[in-house]
């Protein structure tokens, strides 16, 4: 299908693998790649792939699943123009006659103004930061009192342990001993919550087997000793943060946070554009310099006679929307020094180390809504 200088192609319950290294070009994001859904989801059968083209070069690769009359994109972190949203709804629409509904999850998109009865809210966060050309532009930037810190804690742990060292390794050079090692400290730190945490032994073999593709790791080291450590993901020129952890022994030296600041260090002296910390509003990201960026959740109707059709869907995506909406308020209002502030950062801490009866609650607070299948 061709609409002026835009050509279309839907390869329907197949996958070219030439598309694999077009989607890690065009997005140059973990979560729309192929390697991760192939990790995380199906993509043997039911899953198609639309690709629109501007004189043979992509401009939009979306991967989706059809379910009787709903589409849903699987790609997720992606920015999309409203101008690819409608192309991409008019082709669906048309083509698939059965279908009244295409849902989106995850991505950023500014809908002002689309041509379908929609529904979009944030449902999630990712923290960005945009890297310098230099560590020197890097730590210029960095605030008064985190440039102190980052430097009175790296004095701090050089002159108390003479033996510490900082490395990265890359791909091939990633040593399993270290990506266990800081597996076993994040698992560690969440225990010591009186929280689950999310890698458990299968999550642990597909970040193992993330490193051999995409993988830079982060170590370092107290007489040979892994005391800290980020795990990350290089997609085209972004990396993104899958875990960081420290030894508890060590809070009182600041090492979780200067561990990141020297990975970051290294993912601009590699020629990173963007880091990503993803979803989560620790202060330690702020503090480095992420910017948020909000990613919503975003459904479209064929007409607003199939959304009153759909009214069950309808309503419980504004229930969610307005859940989600004082949830963000919540953790933002959290963040300020004032008496409020104070007293809902110190609930929200009570939520976390709460022990049954209130997972849901905490999920609402600190994780990352899951897409409804």
């Amino acid at each position: 299908m061709t609409s002026h200088d835009i050509s279309i192609s839907l390869f329907e319950n197949s996958i070219p693998h030439s598309l694999e290294d077009d989607l890690e070009k065009l997005y140059q994001n973990l979560y729309s790649t192929l390697a991760h859904h192939r990790t995380y989801g199906d993509l043997s059968s039911g899953v198609s792939i639309y690709v629109a083209r501007r004189k043979n070069e992509p401009v939009a690769i979306l991967l989706l699943r059809r379910d009787k009359d709903t589409v849903r994109v699987l790609n997720e972190q992606i920015r999309l123009d409203p101008q690819e949203v409608t192309r991409f709804a008019n082709y669906i629409f048309t083509i698939f006659s059965s279908v009244n509904i295409i849902l989106f999850h995850a991505v950023e998109a500014e809908l002002k103004r689309v041509d379908f009865p929609c529904q979009h809210f944030s449902c999630t966060e990712d923290i960005v930061l945009e890297l310098p050309p230099s560590t020197e532009a890097y730590r210029s930037k960095l605030g008064k009192s985190t440039r102190s810190y980052i430097n009175r804690y790296q004095n701090k742990l050089r002159r108390d342990f003479p033996t510490l060292r900082h490395d990265v390794y890359t791909r091939e050079e990633i040593r399993e001993e270290h990506v266990r090692a800081i597996i076993a400290m994040n698992r560690a730190r969440m225990a010591g919550k009186h929280r689950a945490s999310y890698i458990d032994d299968v999550e642990a073999e597909r970040i193992l087997n993330f490193t051999r593709k995409f993988g830079m790791v982060s170590v370092v080291t107290i007489d040979g000793r892994v005391c800290a450590g980020t795990i990350n993901f290089r997609i085209g020129d972004n990396y993104f943060l899958k875990v960081i952890a420290h030894d508890p022994a060590f809070n009182d030296y600041g090492l979780g946070t200067v561990c990141c600041y020297l990975t970051i260090c290294e993912c601009i002296a590699r020629g990173g554009k963007e880091y990503h910390f993803l979803w989560g509003r620790y202060e330690y990201k702020y503090r480095l310099l992420g910017v948020q960026r909000n990613l919503d959740h975003i459904a479209l109707y064929r007409s607003r006679r199939y959304m009153v059709f759909n009214g069950r869907r309808a309503l419980h995506n504004a229930f969610l929307g307005n859940a989600l909406q004082v949830r963000s308020w919540l953790l933002q209002r959290a963040r300020d020094k004032d008496p409020l502030g104070v007293a809902l950062k110190a609930a929200i801490d009570r939520l976390h180390g709460a022990r049954g009866g209130i997972g849901a609650a905490r999920a609402l607070l600190t994780r990352r809504p899951v897409r409804k299948s």
